[in-house]
């Protein structure tokens, strides 16, 4: 075996795409900063109670982990770094007002999050510790398409959702953990037979609003049909309200889809994707995150973003990436 090849999909950056990943860096940085947003390091490891801390099981698979040699403890490489810098501001800072705060470094993924991604990411963005309501997803959209437009990204847009749809309705019919377990999965593979198997139990009203739920998926006119199809729980009718505020501010095309519960166990409020021309699947990520501070023992209203600084810099203007002939480290 030649000793000097890589892992599966890990690979070098080389000089071009290594110049292009810096300048960019360089300019979403002082962009952030700009905007009132502090620059922390946390550091790739630690110890995996600490890391997957407020994550559920959402992280667990991805993380490498491994026997700390000092204490005998186990230790993560992190796969996000969004968690730590919630640790930073509820156990470091502990600021009373609004905390901004950006970072810029690297994650490492177990397995690759999808067909052909890099299992090391660089990984950017920015968080509001401290701001609840809207007014704060409305900071965050706008700063994430302002950083869009810095990469000079094609065909910018934007999927919105909100996982207090779902969640407010299993919750006032009264559906028990392990039933809204089996229906959040159903849902998020778009089952629809198996909604209506499980939803079976359930009254009528919220049999209906579950099935309907795959179906709301499209522009902004989604919501109108939400409004009038789905049950006037009042934490249901406070989040397509947010959804309306937030597709009617956003500067690029909006999908909206109230089947989306990606990290259903980690956000409680709005989530959206980010997608542009020459990256497969999202190229950031983010939305409201408020009970997580609870884990850290400081619940606090918190939102934010990341992005995959290495796909971005590979679907923006500017010379062509040099690759790495051979191989499976490809980037997303």
């Amino acid at each position: 075996m030649r000793t000097w090849v890589l892992p599966e999909y890990i690979e070098d950056v080389l000089p071009l795409e290594a110049a292009r990943l810096e300048r960019l860096r360089r300019d979403l940085l002082d962009l952030f900063r700009a905007q009132g947003y502090e620059l922390v390091m946390p550091p790739l490891l630690e110890y995996v109670e600490s890391l997957l801390t407020g994550t559920g099981h959402d992280l667990d698979l991805r993380t490498f982990k491994l026997v700390d040699q000092l204490s005998g403890r186990m230790m993560g490489l992190r796969a996000d770094i969004t968690p730590q810098v919630a640790r930073i501001d509820a156990h470091l800072l502990n600021r009373k007002g609004v905390t901004r705060l950006c970072y810029c470094g690297s994650v490492l993924h177990a397995l690759p999050a999808s067909p052909g991604a890099t299992r090391e990411l660089i990984q950017i963005g920015a968080e509001i510790y401290g701001q609840a309501g809207i007014a704060g997803d409305l900071e965050i959209q706008a700063l994430l398409t302002r950083a869009l437009a810095a990469a000079e990204v094609r065909g910018a847009r934007m999927d919105l959702g909100h996982v207090a749809v779902f969640r407010s309705l299993v919750h006032a019919a009264g559906v028990g953990a392990a039933l809204e377990g089996e229906l959040f999965e159903a849902l998020q593979k778009k089952d629809a037979s198996a909604l209506k198997r499980l939803a079976r139990s359930l009254d009528a009203k919220t049999r209906s609003a579950l099935a309907l739920l795959p179906e709301l998926y499209g522009g902004p006119e989604v919501l109108a049909l939400a409004e009038k199809k789905l049950p006037r729980i009042p934490e249901l009718t406070r989040a397509l309200a947010t959804l309306r505020a937030l597709a009617k501010a956003c500067p690029v095309p909006v999908s909206i889809d109230l089947a989306e519960l990606r990290g259903y166990h980690y956000h409680s409020g709005v989530v959206f994707d980010a997608y542009c021309e020459g990256v497969t699947g999202a190229i950031a990520r983010g939305g409201r995150y408020d009970e997580v501070g609870r884990a850290f023992g400081r619940l606090r209203p918190a939102t934010g973003f990341s992005i995959n600084l290495r796909s971005l810099a590979g679907a923006g203007a500017g010379p062509q990436r040099q690759r790495k002939p051979g191989g499976k480290g490809k980037t997303r």
